[in-house]
């Protein structure tokens, strides 16, 4: 029979190899990246910023699931490098908008690569990367709706 701390063994825990995993993956993408020159946070927020080509830093925030605080200095980084525009909206001042340039739309076509590099990293089957995707936007989903 466990003892009653049976539930504090990192072996029985969930959070555990969902933060290991998506810490080594990140580490993965680091070769990748390098090369033009962008974090992972800087990459993502590109991702987001390639579909878009236009949103505030609300809407980009709750893409990424990351605040203001955060994001900030990644996109102040991000138009010292040329690839995107801040601007305040004229309808509302209180928003900032975010604005692909020609810089980031070149940096697109560098980093169209990196996901097919990156997919060979990980040793999933397409069935198992649909089912984990969709196991993993379950949770936040789950999470979004605990905090709203």
């Amino acid at each position: 029979m466990g003892d009653k701390f049976d539930c504090l063994k990192i072996s029985n825990q969930l959070c555990f190899p969902l933060y290991a995993c998506s810490k080594e993956i990140v580490k993965k993408y680091k070769p990748y990246l390098d090369p033009i020159d962008l974090t992972y946070t800087q990459y993502i927020t590109m991702m987001v910023v390639w579909e878009e080509k236009e949103l505030t830093v609300k809407a980009l925030g709750e893409k990424l699931f990351l605040d203001s605080g955060t994001l900030t200095p990644v996109l102040k980084k991000l138009e010292q490098k040329g690839y995107v525009k801040r601007s305040r909206s004229k309808d509302d001042e209180r928003n900032l908008i975010i604005t692909l340039t020609k810089a980031g739309e070149d940096l697109q076509k560098k980093a169209a690569e990196i996901p097919a590099k990156m997919g060979k990293c990980v040793c999933l089957t397409k069935k198992e990367s649909e089912q984990l995707y969709s196991l993993l936007y379950k949770i936040l989903g789950q999470i979004e709706k605990e905090e709203s």
